[in-house]
């Protein structure tokens, strides 16, 4: 598993074959005062437009493209969006798929998996439940496991994102991430490799890379937030981890309200519905767990749009 070299001249093949297959999601540039900030700039990357509705998809087609898959297809764990994009994934390359997901995992995710049909199970309370039910499945039954954050694969497509974003914002100095088990921002630092500055968003209920740079190493953490379905594994991958030592300037923590608020205004300024945890980027600035310079350009990455939280009068 750790053959497969994470850096940009491999970020760049996965991009080149990945791309028949994805969206370039764009990107929407504004100023801090719009949103009642300091007069700074802000570049909004929108991967919630990406197909199955998260940059999970990157990784997805990463594996599926890059990875030689077995007749029984494969087999994937996911809080939500990860099952989605391999469901999507399979579907477009025409590949058996079985994910398990957890109980938590949110209504429109669960939806959007099965539309995509893939053979979808519940398995447990947890990300850890449903990624060990897809472990025995794998054993039993051959199928291939696509990890949603621990694959080098999934790590350098979900690093695509970052390559696409230097080109249309190249001016950024600090790009907002936020951070689940680490499968974006250990994609995203490895093609960065320090400039821009990267930085970590957690909810505080979920401080799972925060407690591991601490620890220096992976650590079980809580897994208790409003954005549990996306970012609150019990520990970020093995894989990402010296990676965010390397590069991720530091990680921030934001409560659940902060991200409840950042979706509301993030609707109300750019008029554009993201999840819980796409939220919490935006929530570090709105918070003022990250506070700009002056002057400073940064970087918000809106990561996925799965959620029924929205009404239409």
């Amino acid at each position: 598993m750790n053959s497969v070299i994470i850096d940009r001249a491999a970020i760049e093949a996965a991009y080149a074959r990945i791309l028949p297959y994805i969206r370039v999601t764009p990107v929407v540039e504004v100023r801090g005062t719009d949103f009642g900030l300091p007069d700074v700039s802000l570049a909004f990357k929108l991967e919630h437009l990406q197909h199955a509705g998260s940059f999970k998809t990157r990784g997805a087609f990463a594996n599926l493209l890059g990875r030689s898959i077995p007749p029984a297809g494969v087999v994937a764990a996911s809080g939500g969006n990860h099952g989605a994009a391999v469901a999507y994934a399979a579907k477009r390359l025409g590949i058996p798929a079985k994910i398990f997901v957890p109980t938590i995992s949110s209504p429109a995710k669960v939806d959007r998996i099965r539309r995509y049909g893939a053979d979808l199970v519940l398995a447990g309370d947890r990300y850890a439940d449903a990624l060990a039910a897809s472990e025995t499945w794998a054993a039993e039954s051959g199928a291939l496991p696509v990890h949603a954050f621990d694959q080098p694969e999934t790590l350098l497509g979900q690093g695509t994102l970052a390559l696409e974003l230097q080109r249309q914002a190249p001016s950024i100095d600090t790009l907002l991430v936020g951070v689940g088990g680490g499968g974006l921002i250990g994609g995203i630092a490895a093609w960065c490799a320090g400039t821009p500055r990267v930085v970590g968003v957690e909810p505080t209920g979920a401080p799972t890379l925060t407690l591991a740079l601490e620890a220096g190493h992976p650590v079980d953490a809580p897994t208790g937030s409003i954005a549990a379905d996306s970012l609150a594994p019990r520990q970020v991958g093995a894989l990402m981890f010296p990676i965010a030592q390397q590069y991720a300037a530091r990680t921030v923590l934001v409560e659940d309200e902060d991200i409840r608020r950042a979706q509301r205004a993030l609707w109300d300024v750019l008029r554009v519905v993201v999840e819980p945890g796409a939220a919490a980027a935006t929530a570090a600035l709105l918070s003022g767990a990250y506070r700009p310079a002056s002057g400073e350009r940064v970087g918000v990455v809106l990561s996925g749009g799965n959620t029924t939280a929205v009404t239409f009068s």
